[in-house]
Parts: C-alpha cells; structure tokens; sequence
C-alpha cells in the first residue's frame, strides 16, 4: 500500500490563470508551514513539481523527509495562451472555448495549451513512476490545483467535471492511496 499526500503549493497571490509560469508562493504565513510539516508523515519522501511555487513549498515543509528531484510531469495545467490572462478576458476573447474546457472537461484545450486528459496522462505517468520509487513509503507531493484534481478523479472514478467541483486550497492535504489493486480517495482540501 502507498499512500499519497498532495499538498498544494503556498499562495501566488495572482488573479489570473497561472499555469506554466514561474511565479513564486508567498510562504511568509511560517504557523501554516509549521502545522502542514508536523501534520505529514516523517518517513515520507517528498517530491514536487519543478515550478518554483511547488519546489520552495516542499522545501518549507521537507525537513529532514527524503527529497526526490522535482518532476516537471506534476506541473499545472500548460493555459498555453490563457496563462496570464484574467478569466473574465479569456470568457471574453473564447467565450464557447472556455466555457467547454470547464464544462466538458477531456479533450478540450486552451488554444496552444493542454486538455485535462494530456495532463492527466502526464500527471498519471509521474505518479506511477513514484509507486515504484516509493516502494510502499509514503510520499509528499507539493504540486497544483489541477494535477491534485486529476488525482482526485483518478481515485474516485467519478471524472473531470466531478472532480473539477472540489476546492483545494494553498497549503491543503488530499489523500490518495494505492492498495496494489485500486485507488481510494481519503480527505480532500483538509488544512493542518
């Protein structure tokens, strides 16, 4: 058995789409950090997306925890075009493009962008590398919003659009487990 904990990175602050930009986390909020770190496990290994939001988040809540080298398969969803834009000019510039890409979640993508399917494939493929890695320890992965979501309909079954109905939040926990045959969904956006 292997359990996950996907821990979203610290808050950007930002109020448009951030996808595959570089764009720092505010990690001065020090008690969440603290509360976050005592809350996972300490055989853990930890492991994050190679964006600097994820990859310094780890870095705050690793301590003495097994570092894996950061995955650029667990970044965010790739906006292509859209990242960063407001929401309100994308629904403007691509009214039926957006409103499809949220509400028929698959194959759609932002113009020069990914679909939620071609970054679950990437994501999924991240994390079964890590079952083989881990060998049955737990492990942290600091990542996003959307690779988190891809996690969470891979768990429950339930699809994109489900689980695109979930709020994570900065600095939050969800829990996924492989038992050898099946993945199962534990807690999702818990704050430490």
């Amino acid at each position: 058995m292997t359990q996950f904990y996907w821990v979203r990175h610290g808050p950007t602050h930002a109020k448009s789409f951030v996808g595959w930009r570089d764009i720092p986390a505010d990690l001065s909020d020090t008690q969440s950090l603290i509360r976050l770190a005592d809350h996972l496990p300490a055989e853990a290994l930890i492991v994050s997306s190679d964006l600097v939001r994820s990859s310094a988040t780890a870095d705050a809540i690793g301590r003495a925890r097994q570092r894996l080298p950061n995955d650029a398969r667990l970044r965010e969803f790739d906006f292509g075009d859209w990242d960063g834009l407001h929401f309100t000019e994308v629904s403007e510039t691509h009214p039926d493009l957006s409103r499809a890409y949220w509400e028929t979640p698959g194959n759609v993508a932002p113009p020069n962008g990914e679909s939620w399917n071609t970054a679950a494939a990437r994501i999924n493929d991240a994390v079964d590398d890590l079952l083989i890695q881990s060998k049955g320890r737990p492990v942290i992965v600091v990542a996003h919003f959307g690779a988190i979501l891809t996690q969470v309909a891979r768990a429950d079954g339930q699809g994109a659009y489900a689980a695109l109905g979930h709020k994570i939040d900065n600095l939050s926990v969800t829990d996924v487990t492989w038992d050898s045959t099946r993945w199962t969904l534990g807690r999702i956006n818990h704050i430490a």
